[in-house]
């Protein structure tokens, strides 16, 4: 059976994403996706829920507050902006943590931190996340659309409303596209975003120190709102 999921998140563009990554584990399936507390009692008086997503900083009633009002609450997991309230989300039993920006990979982690407490099997993915040399996207270059193998991918630096993409072999391409929509892209391989300005191929990654990333000959700076989770991410490579 399906693990029956309940999204609750005032920014569409983060329910988005946690669709995303939901569609793409078979064993999950959504049933609400909610902007606000009010709309999630709704759902949960109508619908049998497993776990619940879920934000903090929310209009009229925060995360937290509305999980006490819970009298059998599902399991939760915190997805947030917000650092500061992780010992909040831990004393409530949430399973975990999760903090915005979510890679795929994190959030991976988490689902299979749940399956664990829940006695089931570590989810199986719909696509492959291990590097695959065949796997490729199109992005516009200039006027034309030209493609992109993934793994020949090193690091892709944002210009402001263009992204710079390169590639091995000291190549490189401008993209009239924004770092976010090509994080989205590529969330379903091994990359992350390290930086406001970076998004980097874990696989490419020679070496690192508590500042940098080494990509051949090129340090990342690592940004102090994404470091923890990259540093996690690094440490849990298998």
């Amino acid at each position: 059976m399906k693990l029956r999921c309940l999204l609750i998140d005032d920014e569409p563009p983060a329910l988005k994403v946690l669709a995303k990554y939901i569609s793409s584990l078979n064993e999950l399936e959504i049933v609400g996706q909610c902007r606000n507390a009010i709309e999630a009692l709704s759902v949960l008086r109508q619908k049998t829920v497993d776990v619940i997503f879920l934000d903090i900083k929310m209009p009229r009633i925060i995360g937290t507050e509305f999980l006490k009002n819970l009298s059998h609450p599902p399991k939760v997991i915190f997805v947030t902006a917000y650092r500061e309230h992780a010992v909040d989300g831990f004393e409530l039993d949430a399973v975990d943590y999760l903090v915005k920006p979510v890679s795929f990979e994190r959030f991976f982690k988490a689902i299979t931190k749940l399956n664990r407490l829940t006695g089931r099997e570590v989810p199986a993915t719909t696509t492959n996340e291990a590097p695959n040399p065949a796997a490729f996207i199109y992005l516009k270059v200039d006027r034309d659309m030209k493609k992109f193998f993934v793994n020949e991918i090193e690091y892709i630096e944002s210009w402001k409303d263009y992204v710079k993409i390169f590639l091995t072999g000291n190549r490189h391409f401008l993209v009239k596209r924004p770092i976010s929509a090509i994080e989205n892209i590529l969330s379903d391989h091994k990359f992350i975003r390290v930086h406001r300005s970076y998004i980097v191929s874990l696989s490419k990654i020679s070496g690192y120190n508590a500042f940098f990333l080494q990509i051949g000959k090129y340090e990342i700076p690592m940004g102090r709102l994404y470091k923890q989770s990259v540093m996690e991410r690094l440490q849990n490579i298998e």
